[in-house]
């Protein structure tokens, strides 16, 4: 088996060869056969190639019919570059699944909307971190077994009991750089994933009132809260649910969760694929 592993985000740094060895070891010794893209490592500033280049390299994966998965390793700010150079028809009629977290938001949901195409929230990396033996099976489940292991998120409901459409989202940083673009997918019907590593009450205040006066919440038909790292971390108040609830009002369905984020013990969610929740 061999999956294509891409960097349309911030370039790795060079001194983080050894965390990309020990990836390329682990998928090895499960048997898979990475492929590493030219665009992995910063080359001019957090660049890894400029954002056609970066997008050449994925579509390459796209286009290589020994890939079976594509994932993206990377993260930060400038993924949404790439957006304008992907070859989204080549995506549409494409079986295999991009994955990736974080800033890579922006192409999960963009392959969404333009491709109609379910992509991968989940960072490959967690197979090397300390939650490593647990996130290790669950792959090799999923993946090599076509198992389910990473995709069984427990959750529990703050509001409402029941909430069923397709899901969009991740980052909401991230997914906020869609807003006024080709790129944002429709949001009607649509179950909205939240999730944030960085920010306080004042951030995440301001994306959330952003995302009101876009008419998201009332669109959507309900809200997944992910973990939001840097709140919990600093024990911030009101925490991320407390202000979800109230601007977004006390008639959507809302479910929060502990497995889809940022932390290293992360499972994986679809997006762009019909999820049902109930308590």
């Amino acid at each position: 088996m061999k999956i294509g592993i891409a960097g349309c985000s911030n370039g790795q740094r060079n001194t983080h060869t050894d965390k990309i060895q020990a990836l390329k070891d682990t998928l090895t010794n499960m048997g898979i056969e990475p492929i590493f893209s030219d665009c992995i490592y910063e080359k001019e500033s957090v660049f890894s190639g400029s954002a056609k280049e970066r997008a050449a390299a994925l579509m390459s994966f796209y286009k290589d019919d020994e890939i079976t998965e594509i994932f993206d390793i990377s993260g930060g700010d400038v993924a949404n570059g790439v957006l304008p150079y992907l070859d989204y028809e080549t995506i549409a009629n494409c079986s295999k699944r991009f994955w990736g977290y974080s800033d890579l938001t922006t192409v999960i949901n963009a392959i969404y909307a333009k491709a109609g195409k379910p992509s991968v929230l989940y960072q490959i990396r967690n197979l090397i971190y300390d939650y490593r033996e647990q996130q290790v099976q669950d792959f090799q489940n999923t993946i090599l077994k076509n198992g389910t292991d990473l995709f069984q998120i427990d959750y529990r409901f703050v509001q409402q009991k029941e909430m069923q459409g397709i899901v969009v989202g991740g980052n909401i940083r991230c997914f906020l750089k869609l807003a006024g673009t080709e790129y944002m997918p429709d949001l009607t019907g649509k179950i909205l994933l939240l999730e944030s590593c960085g920010g306080t009450v004042a951030q995440i205040e301001t994306y959330l009132c952003q995302l009101q006066q876009l008419g998201a919440f009332d669109k959507i038909a309900g809200i997944l809260l992910g973990t939001f790292t840097q709140m919990e971390a600093e024990q911030c108040t009101p925490d991320a649910e407390t202000l979800v609830k109230r601007i977004a009002g006390d008639e959507l369905p809302i479910a929060v969760t502990k497995d889809i984020g940022h932390g290293t013990n992360s499972k994986a969610i679809i997006i762009g694929q019909e999820i049902h929740l109930a308590k």
